[in-house]
């Protein structure tokens, strides 16, 4: 069945009992919220404020992205993590893939309780990657890599065309998100597909190398690829991410002592 696409952004109050939380959530490079938007609703199901932003350059053409500064990306979901922190006790941070960078960046900049992060970005293996600066001005852009979607019938909205000035940006991005990861103290999660036709393993071996001051902890996914939050996993991602939440503001997160280690989930 294919879902009707939703680029808007997805915003949810806090409607539970108890300690308030909110999460905030990224989408991913030439994406949208519709990418996350079930992960998000799931979240609200369970009683959380949910923060679903539309980036800005998405949603709309890939020509707009490309006129984009990274900086922009980060300023807003910055500012939706700002606006729950405003009204929860504590903020717990999300994304996919690009988003998964931008939700460490929240991690490394904010007070947040945790994060969890499917499939995240932190490297370009793409040897072009080091002159999309130079081949911005001779290449508009390239074909894209989407829709990396093992499940039949489902369509992620993303941009049909990578604009080559953004992928530029998104390397500039990596590269200094990676620098910040040190800062990170609060547990992280991430839901690892076993098969990611986009983002290679080189980006998780920056993440454990990275995070050298936060529990880690990876869950494989074997039944999905890149946009695993539309996926055949997508349930295992929607119930553990809320159970990992619950046990964040419980207060019984991972043992630090065995901050990198790798699970299967059942």
């Amino acid at each position: 069945m294919t879902i009707p696409l939703d680029h808007t952004p997805f915003s949810s109050p806090f409607t539970g009992t108890g300690s308030r939380t909110g999460v905030v959530i990224s989408h991913g490079f030439t994406g949208s919220p519709h990418g996350v938007r079930d992960w998000a609703g799931s979240l609200a199901d369970a009683g959380f404020a949910v923060r679903a932003p539309l980036l800005p350059g998405h949603g709309t053409s890939w020509q707009e992205l490309a006129r984009i500064h990274w900086r922009d990306w980060h300023a807003a979901l910055d500012a939706a993590y700002l606006e729950l922190a405003g009204d929860c006790e504590q903020v717990v941070v999300a994304g996919l893939s690009m988003g998964g960078a931008l939700a460490l960046r929240i991690a490394a900049t904010r007070p947040v309780a945790g994060a969890v992060l499917v499939n995240p970005g932190l490297v370009i293996d793409d040897p072009r990657a080091p002159l999309a600066g130079i081949l911005k001005f001779v290449v508009k852009s390239t074909p894209a890599i989407a829709n990396d979607i093992l499940k039949e019938g489902i369509d992620e909205g993303a941009y049909p065309r990578t604009p080559v000035a953004a992928a530029h940006e998104l390397n500039k991005m990596f590269k200094d998100t990676v620098r910040l990861l040190p800062r990170i103290t609060a547990p992280v999660r991430v839901y690892r597909s076993a098969v990611d036709h986009v983002v290679s393993d080189s980006s998780m071996v920056a993440l454990r190398r990275g995070l050298t001051h936060a529990p880690l902890e990876v869950i494989r996914l074997e039944n999905s690829y890149h946009v695993a939050t539309m996926d055949n996993d997508a349930p295992t991602i929607f119930r553990g991410s809320a159970d990992f939440i619950r046990s964040l503001v419980a207060g019984s997160t991972p043992d630090p002592h065995a901050s990198q280690k790798d699970t299967a989930d059942d």
